[in-house]
């Protein structure tokens, strides 16, 4: 007996020795993976696409990595690669600031919607829905975007540029997108899919901002939205759309429970329209809102109001709270954080209109830029100025200060 087994173990190896050994291609490859090319030369990355006939494309940008050297490679390490794959390899110039016209004291816009409308023929101007222009047609709002990004603009959070956080690419500049009221056109959904998620229409405001970061991945699209008592007016998914904002890059603020105009309400009314919306959210996203109060109406317009005070911070039903920035509906872009004259607390606006460029509408507000805009070193963690605007800069976060 333990003979016969001996011989069927002995066939069963001189099959599987055949299987691998003589069935087997021999010239079979064994699967080629990409490796990490950050940090080594063109010459290194020419080699390597052609030991593994990759066509290579080779872009040199302005980058804050060491010069010469590839900072970016469009395929991730341990990828499979396969036979003309396309290789996009990255590779800084490192940074010249007079070429750049790097400025880091100048202004950063903070753009002002409130309604986004689909809305093809209106009596108003350019892409107003109302007289006033602060509800923008969707097409508008598109080509907002799409002009922003081509200006050379690139997203960042108002809670990072409040803490004097600028992370933006070399020779570009950053804007910052909010939206007050929280209408149900922000975040229009229409229904849950199979898995129980929001379905976000299109051509609400989010639903564009979406088709942007998918469009422009570097545009680093975010926005911050500031609600009332309603949130975001559609009860039933008022729980699953704020968690899905915060869980995809957006942030929620505070723009008062009832849209009150602080100028002819009591301390103690002042108190419950902001302590009311911070506990609202404290039950939907504990700790994952940001302290900051969009001011209905701009009011109160001056900071020496009795009741600013208690925007910044009180106690309502056994809470305390702390307002870090109020924003103003205002009119023109706003300081640098690195600049002397800038007040964190009380924050002008843009507001996202048109008007013929007058009257500081989006025109004539991205004009004035062209002269004063702030202009990225990337590298979020120095501040860079040329040497005549050295004066200007108030170094409140610590940074690295460099001139030219």
């Amino acid at each position: 007996m333990k003979n016969k087994i001996l011989v069927v173990l002995i066939i069963l190896s001189l099959v599987t020795f055949i299987s691998i050994y003589i069935f087997v291609p021999k010239d079979e490859k064994v699967d080629n993976l990409m490796i990490d090319l950050v940090g080594k030369t063109k010459e290194e990355a020419i080699s390597f696409a052609n030991e593994n006939n990759l066509n290579l494309e080779i872009k040199e940008e302005n980058n804050t990595y060491e010069k010469d050297k590839i900072f970016k490679q469009s395929i991730a390490v341990d990828s499979k690669l396969n036979e003309n794959d396309n290789l996009i390899i990255y590779i800084s110039k490192g940074i010249n600031y007079e070429e750049l016209k790097v400025d880091e004291s100048g202004n950063v816009p903070i753009m002002m919607y409130h309604g986004i409308h689909i809305v093809t023929d209106n009596e108003y101007t350019g892409g107003n829905v109302d007289k006033d222009g602060y509800q923008r047609t969707a097409s508008a709002f598109r080509n907002d975007l799409e002009f922003y990004y081509t200006s050379g603009y690139r997203m960042i959070r108002l809670n990072d540029y409040v803490n004097g956080i600028i992370d933006v690419e070399a020779g570009l500049s950053p804007i910052i997108i909010t939206f007050d009221d929280g209408l149900a056109n922000n975040i229009k959904v229409t229904g849950l899919d199979e898995n129980g998620n929001i379905i976000i229409d299109p051509n609400s405001a989010v639903g564009i901002l979406e088709e942007f970061k998918q469009k422009y991945p570097d545009f680093n699209v975010t926005a911050t939205f500031f609600v009332n008592g309603g949130l975001f007016n559609q009860s039933e998914y008022n729980e699953k759309i704020l968690n899905w904002l915060v869980d995809n890059g957006y942030d929620i603020g505070n723009h008062s429970y009832s849209h009150a105009d602080f100028t002819s309400i009591s301390k103690e009314k002042s108190v419950q329209e902001i302590g009311s919306v911070y506990n609202l959210l404290d039950k939907y996203i504990p700790g994952k809102y940001v302290n900051i109060v969009a001011l209905p109406f701009g009011s109160p317009y001056d900071k020496s109001h009795s009741n600013f005070n208690s925007i910044l911070k009180g106690v309502y039903n056994d809470k305390e709270y702390n307002t870090i920035t109020t924003l103003r509906v205002g009119w023109e872009a706003e300081y640098s954080p690195f600049n002397k004259n800038f007040d964190k607390t009380f924050l002008k606006r843009i507001r996202a209109y048109d008007n013929n460029g007058k009257e500081f509408d989006i025109e004539m507000n991205f004009k004035i830029l062209e002269n004063n805009r702030y202009i990225s070193d990337g590298d979020k963690n120095t501040i860079t100025v040329p040497k005549e605007k050295e004066d200007k800069i108030n170094n409140l976060y610590n940074l690295t200060i460099n001139t030219y």
